[in-house]
């Protein structure tokens, strides 16, 4: 195991400082709240001379992540950031990204999509992204990102897999508040990423390639297929990954993290900084009697169904928590994706959807309190599931 390094750091910080030790060979980037930092301070490290990564700056969110494709078809470890309507702005290219099977990494500051115009967190950015065939992972706190960070690039390279990763966190929540952090060694940091070797690329003289090229129909659909067998392969090389960086630092990641779940009755299934908020009350809970539990959702692509669904299979009830909203007039996007999974393996859970800190609106350990005594009640049939409900609405 890597000696560890003790700090305080922000979110932005602690991605910033893995960006260093990284050290990949281009970063285009294009500044948007809350964001800003990471860019801005990797490249103070340029300047300083601690890194030698190409810094580009752009005059878009689009362009950087064309300049992005770009460089990782080219054949460098190239890597991005952005927030909210950076990665709308991004879409077009993110969908080419995957199709185009290029391993660069985007650090995602979570930050609610417009209108009406906002820059609070919630996950409306990584989620309306969540079809152009990115691998998505989420953080709870400043450390999680940090780790997942450094995880991004073993993952996204690995050759059964060799598609974009998505490391995600909360705006403001984590990415400008300062907590204790444990660092890695620059040495066995760069030892557990390695070298980025690809095996085709665009200046590789022996052995010309086309990137991007028109696909006929007879084509296309096979693309398709291989690129969607890439993202079923990436859900053990996740795991893969995980059990070497556990070896390096000693800290354990999985799809998910079951935190009281052994015995629970009741379970929160959740993701980001608000999972900390729900542990805080199932504590207390606890304390109580309660046999209350959180499952902590880390990795949204590939979506863990199975796992999802052996995890929750022991429970009465599920409050699934969205901090997004899908517009389809029934479930966020888990609210949608958990039912599922849990149908499909025949897992006959009460499941009960909520809404919750959209745009950066409070939510609360009483409020995590009010939702197990909701999903009691539900789970003893005092009352019907109250699907798609708003937490801390304000009353009209």
């Amino acid at each position: 195991m890597s000696k560890c390094i003790r700090e305080r750091m922000s979110g932005n910080e602690a991605v910033a400082y893995g960006i260093r030790q990284v050290n990949p060979d281009v970063m285009p980037a294009f500044p948007i709240t809350p964001s800003t930092e990471i860019p801005q301070m990797v490249s103070t490290y340029i300047a300083n001379g601690e890194i030698d990564t190409e810094f580009i700056p752009v005059e878009s969110e689009h362009s950087a992540m064309s300049a992005a494709i770009g460089a990782e078809a080219a054949g460098a470890r190239t890597m991005t950031a952005t927030s909210s309507a950076g990665l709308a702005l991004m879409w077009e290219e993110l969908l080419l990204a995957a199709s185009n099977r290029l391993p660069l990494v985007l650090t995602l500051v979570n930050r609610t999509l417009s209108g009406p115009i906002n820059i609070n967190c919630d996950h409306s950015d990584g989620m309306g992204a969540r079809d152009t065939g990115w691998i998505q992972i989420y953080a709870e706190n400043n450390q999680e990102a940090y780790d997942n960070y450094l995880q991004a690039f073993p993952i996204a390279e690995d050759p059964r897999v060799h598609l974009p990763v998505m490391v995600c966190q909360d705006g403001f929540i984590t990415s400008h508040a300062v907590e204790n952090i444990e660092l890695l060694e620059d040495g066995p940091v760069r030892e557990f990423v390695g070298t980025y070797t690809p095996e085709e690329y665009l200046l590789n003289p022996g052995k010309p390639v086309a990137v991007g090229p028109y696909s006929v129909s007879s084509y296309a659909m096979e693309a398709k297929k291989a690129q969607e067998d890439a993202m079923e392969h990436a859900g053990a090389v996740i795991l893969e990954v995980a059990d070497r960086f556990e070896k390096l630092s000693g800290r354990r990641y999985g799809f998910f993290e079951e935190y009281r779940t052994q015995d629970a009755d009741y379970i929160m299934l959740i993701m980001g900084s608000a999972a900390g908020t729900a542990k805080a009350a199932v504590d207390e809970l606890r304390e109580q009697g309660w046999k209350a539990g959180v499952l902590k959702l880390r990795v949204f692509r590939p979506f863990p169904e199975k796992e999802i669904a052996e995890a929750l299979r022991g429970c009465r009830a599920v409050a699934i928590m969205d901090r997004c909203e899908s517009y389809n007039g029934c479930s966020g996007p888990l609210g949608s994706e958990v039912p599922a999974a849990l149908y499909r393996s025949k897992v006959m859970t009460e499941t009960v959807n909520y809404i919750y800190g959209l745009a950066g609106r409070d939510f609360t350990v009483d409020h995590v309190k009010e939702i197990f005594a909701e999903l009691r009640d539900v789970a003893d049939g005092k009352q019907k599931a109250p699907q798609h409900k708003y937490i801390n609405l304000r009353s009209k």
